[in-house]
């Protein structure tokens, strides 16, 4: 049977073949994204996703609509979708000055909360991840959900829902996800997290930031290495 766009035979299409619904279909080219079936900068051919997949191509055009929406892919004018391209150097750099700008910042100001914090939520989720991390490893995919709700619940936790917008609206961490190799450790994130979250515990909003400070940029290190890989 032949491949198409996604490199992928119909039968491996979420659901029965034309059964699947607009999330299945969304999720299906969502991960072909992210973790590079569908290269950085390919043109997605609508008859072609929808053949691969055995959807309508209906179906297909929602679940681009969906991923146009996560930046996940751009339309252009007369010539149809084609994945985003993987991030540059300086988009990289520029990408690192902002979350330095505001994340530290966020990271302080929940510190210095004593009530409504999401310091024990948080502690709760990063004490599960390090055991399986300890055991088995980190799964890139589960390790990427993991540090977006990370950052994504501080943030939300200042109650500054335009820096949070701000930030939601860069998908740093889908542009990011794709820049991982295939078998991230990600143990070193997990403990880095876990620095971060004994401080907002200990109420130290100085050296919070100081954390998440080293944080990002010890990130942007093992981003800039992924992307010269």
């Amino acid at each position: 049977m032949s491949q198409g766009v996604s490199g992928r035979t119909p039968d491996s299409a979420a659901g029965s073949p034309g059964n699947a619904s607009p999330s299945d279909v969304y999720e299906t080219i969502r991960a072909d994204l992210l973790n590079n079936v569908i290269a950085p900068g390919a043109r997605l051919t609508i008859d072609a996703l929808a053949r691969d997949l055995a959807v309508s191509a209906t179906r297909v055009r929602e679940a681009l609509l969906r991923l146009e929406g996560d930046d996940l892919v751009v339309k252009e004018a007369f010539k149809g979708y084609r994945a985003t391209p993987r991030l540059s150097r300086q988009e990289l750099e520029e990408l690192f000055e902002f979350r330095l700008l505001v994340e530290p910042w966020a990271a302080e100001r929940v510190a210095a909360r004593t009530l409504g914090s999401p310091a024990r939520t948080l502690a709760d989720e990063t004490e599960r991840l390090a055991a399986q991390a300890a055991t088995s490893g980190v799964d890139r995919r589960v390790l990427m959900d993991h540090d977006m709700r990370f950052h994504d619940t501080i943030l939300a936790a200042t109650g500054n829902r335009t820096v949070l917008r701000a930030f939601q609206r860069t998908h740093c961490h889908l542009h990011l996800f794709r820049l991982c190799p295939p078998h991230l450790d990600g143990r070193q994130t997990v403990r880095e997290h876990q620095a971060i979250v004994d401080l907002l515990l200990a109420a130290d909003p100085g050296a919070a930031a100081a954390a998440m400070r080293s944080h990002l940029t010890e990130s942007f290190t093992r981003f800039r290495d992924g992307l010269a890989g």
